[in-house]
């Protein structure tokens, strides 16, 4: 299954990396927050669009690449009423379903109805309405690659579902800490 443990690696990587985006979006809002407060001592303005736009650019980075990280792990929000009281091969055929009938399906959804308003975005230089602000190109076009991840990491649960479901053992995906 080296196709499933390449795809756990990447989210792994790309999730903890988007991790990091949460420590800068702090700092950002930190010294944005800062900045306003010195303003009413200097009499000049100190804190700019960018930074704002900056700091919910990074929210949203962390969130989007963060995503595919969670699903590997299976940290995202999912009713556990029933699920938690399956075994191995239930929660096993809940994945592989859950998967291959709503994640993986949406998440390409997802890449195909962004693709166009990301392209676009990339020809026109799109930048942001407000002066001072900062380009939008980028993080629209980061939108269909996350979601792209995203489904990867779909399609990798649902083959080691698959395995558990044809072997009745739980595999743990690679580089998990779980026991």
């Amino acid at each position: 299954m080296g196709f499933v443990r390449t795809i756990d690696r990447l989210s792994e990587v790309v999730g903890k990396t988007a991790a990091w985006l949460g420590l800068a979006m702090v700092l950002l809002a930190a010294l944005n927050a800062l900045l306003g407060r010195v303003e009413l001592f200097v009499d000049r303005r100190l804190s700019y669009v960018a930074l704002d736009e900056a700091e919910w650019y990074l929210f949203s980075l962390m969130f989007l690449f963060a995503a595919p990280w969670a699903l590997r792990d299976g940290a995202h929000v999912r009713v556990d009423v029933l699920y938690g009281r399956l075994g191995p091969r239930g929660r096993a055929w809940t994945d592989l379903l859950g998967g291959l009938i709503l994640g993986v399906p949406f998440a390409i959804y997802a890449v195909w109805a962004t693709v166009p308003a990301a392209a676009e975005s990339l020809h026109l230089g799109e930048v942001s309405n407000d002066a001072g602000g900062l380009l939008r190109w980028p993080l629209k076009m980061a939108i269909p690659v996350a979601f792209g991840l995203l489904a990867l990491q779909g399609i990798a649960n649902s083959v080691r579902a698959f395995a558990v479901i044809r072997s009745g053992k739980a595999q743990i995906p690679s580089g998990d800490n779980r026991a």
